[in-house]
């Protein structure tokens, strides 16, 4: 069982950024894919970033790519979502998610955290 616990979400202002983390309960982070996705309120859970096994591959969706960086920190077995330009559209909950594969849909993912809230206001 791999738990994810997400933690530097907060309130800024638009233009500003956050870094957000997600630390993982597993042997190795080379053991599983790490993603980001975000809900804001009314709305599907978007995919936002992900990050392969050995680091070496990421990819990011559309209406962040460019401004968020995922990045991960082995011997912490912690990954981060560096946001940048935040704009009030960022508004959410963003969670972790893990999976032994590479996905982009939340159904590819079956280990969940909690979330973390992000308020950007203009």
């Amino acid at each position: 069982q791999v738990q994810l616990v997400e933690s530097g979400g907060g309130a800024v202002q638009a233009g500003g950024s956050l870094r957000l983390s997600c630390a993982a309960s597993v042997r190795t982070l080379q053991d599983v894919v790490m993603a980001w996705f975000r809900q804001a309120p009314g709305k599907e859970r978007e995919f936002v970033a992900v990050i392969g096994g050995r680091g070496g591959y990421t990819y990011y969706g559309d209406s962040v790519e460019g401004r968020f960086t995922i990045s991960r920190d082995a011997a912490k077995k912690t990954v981060y979502l560096q946001m940048n330009s935040l704009e009030p559209e960022d508004t959410a909950v963003y969670y972790c998610a893990a999976s032994q594969y590479i996905g982009y849909k939340e159904s590819s993912y079956n280990y969940w955290g909690r979330g973390t809230q992000v308020t950007v206001s203009s």
